[in-house]
């Protein structure tokens, strides 16, 4: 039996503690891509890395080094100095640096939600330096949501409402594959999540627009959407593959917003398209 070797800790980033946490097989060895091939998993707005619990030491007992940080404001990171984060770049640059502190090399990146549009920032920024990217619930122009609404409602975030609304509006994202109680529980977990970050993390998710930049990408990129995703235009999502050098578009029947966390045994899947960017790397040369 695989034995996996869990670790936390807290790391100064830009002069706020962050919280990470690290899974890796001890003595196990899977070709390709290899023991200890580093992935970096981002949550989704206003969560944190909770959301990777079924898939963490999965993905590890693959061979993987899975590395599952809680952004700052989200679970137990601090929050930013400047406050909560609007802009969804100021989050790649802390990924940046969490990998430069923690000297991870040549990483895939793995992102839900705004945690996918990190993902292709981070294609953006520094493509070269990466294995590739996996960009779940995610296209590369501005999510749909409307930016003057919710900067209203950072004005009055003390509405009791506020937790029901979020419970609810989760259920509804859900797809219509995932079991009841599944979908009770994530609905449930979600609910916990701090108003004035989730709010600024979908001013980020409304805003943030990487269309033009998609062509000098240089790692290869896996973009997925679920079929029942209401955040989502899934064509949006197959046209940000498709204007990619190396890119892959692949639907989720049955799946909502949340694939890590709706989807039984998420890792294989994830494990399969790693492997697939690892091919596409190798055959770009």
């Amino acid at each position: 039996m695989t034995r996996i070797r869990h670790e936390a800790r807290y790391l100064e980033i830009d002069g706020a503690l962050g919280y990470v946490e690290q899974a890796y097989a001890e003595g196990a060895c899977v070709e390709p891509p290899g023991e200890g091939v580093p992935v970096l998993c981002l949550h989704t707005a206003g969560q944190s890395g909770v959301q990777w619990r079924r898939t963490t030491e999965e993905l590890a007992a693959l061979g993987y080094h899975v590395i599952v940080p809680d952004l700052p404001g989200h679970g137990r990171s601090e929050p930013a100095r400047t406050g909560p984060v609007e802009d969804l770049a100021q989050y790649a640059q802390w990924c940046q640096r969490l990998l430069t502190a923690l000297e991870l090399e040549r990483p895939y990146v793995v992102g839900c939600s705004i945690g996918g549009k990190i993902a292709l920032e981070l294609a953006v920024r520094a493509g070269g330096e990466l294995a590739g990217v996996v960009a779940l619930a995610a296209e590369a122009g501005p999510g749909r949501v409307n930016v003057a609404g919710l900067r209203r409602e950072m004005q009055d975030l003390a509405a009791p409402s506020r937790s029901d609304r979020t419970y609810l509006g989760t259920l509804a994202v859900v797809g219509s594959a995932v079991p009841p109680a599944t979908a009770e529980l994530i609905a449930t977990m979600h609910r916990r999540e701090d108003p004035a970050v989730s709010s600024a993390d979908l001013i980020g998710w409304g805003t943030h627009d990487v269309r033009d930049a998609l062509a000098a990408v240089t790692c290869p990129v896996q973009l997925v959407a679920g079929q029942d995703d209401l955040w989502l235009d899934v064509e949006r999502v197959r046209r940000t593959a498709e204007a990619l050098p190396h890119g892959q578009y692949e639907l989720l029947p049955g799946v909502g917003h949340y694939p890590m966390e709706e989807v039984d045994g998420f890792a294989g899947l994830l494990d399969g398209w790693l492997r697939r960017l690892s091919r596409d790397r190798a055959a770009a040369g």
